[in-house]
């Protein structure tokens, strides 16, 4: 399976080319965009973290003293502006906590105490946790997202009911635990998601794993 898995990445970057993801000028940007990205369209978090930007407000400290009401404001255009500024609140509060605010200090603390403190955060799963350790703070994770099980599911390397965790073992135990390997295949997987294997109306004709053979081996 390690091999098949590598082969469908090599697939994939033939076809897509390096995606060079997450887009963000900083590990904080990251962030904020691994939170405003949830149930929203990227096209939409770029508007939120532009009006941010153009307010000279992108960073814990501004973001940490900024009136949640001014927050609400920045944020709309990522939809979901309520409960998406508080959760920006609760994540610069966790950074002054855990590290003075400075970001980059949390790059050497251990990556599975990191991810249960950052899933302790109300408003923050798995998949935003994960997008977190390993775009802003560099860790060999493993992100999943529907894109994957959807993709994954329906060549049948995966169970349609599989959860996150299963989801997420299956890829870190079959594919080799190198950061920028989980990033690009991980970013790989959207594109794929976004331009061919659709929730509805999947373009199966020309997805560029059409002819691609692999053992169709299920996690459990």
């Amino acid at each position: 399976m390690k091999n098949a898995l590598l082969r469908i990445y090599e697939k994939l970057h033939a076809h897509f080319g390096p995606r060079n993801w997450w887009p963000a000028d900083t590990p904080f940007e990251v962030m904020v965009g691994a939170i405003l990205t949830q149930n929203a369209a990227w096209s939409n978090v770029e508007k939120a973290i532009r009006k941010i930007k153009k307010a000279r407000l992108l960073s814990p400290e501004k973001i940490h003293s900024t009136p949640i009401k001014s927050l609400r404001r920045l944020v709309r255009p990522s939809g979901f502006y309520n409960e998406k500024a508080k959760k920006l609140k609760r994540l610069t509060s966790f950074l002054f906590s855990s590290c003075g605010g400075k970001v980059n200090a949390l790059k050497s603390h251990d990556t599975d105490a990191l991810r249960a403190q950052l899933l302790k955060i109300n408003g923050i799963g798995p998949e935003t946790a994960d997008s977190i350790l390993l775009y802003a703070l560099e860790k060999p994770v493993f992100v999943v997202d529907a894109y994957t099980k959807r993709i994954f599911s329906r060549h049948g390397v995966i169970k349609g009911d599989a959860t996150y965790g299963e989801v997420q073992n299956f890829f870190m135990k079959n594919i080799p635990g190198k950061r920028r390997l989980y990033n690009e295949y991980h970013a790989l997987i959207v594109e794929l998601g976004k331009s061919y294997c659709k929730k509805t109306k999947p373009i199966c004709n020309s997805c560029p794993l059409k002819k691609i053979w692999y053992n169709r081996k299920n996690i459990t």
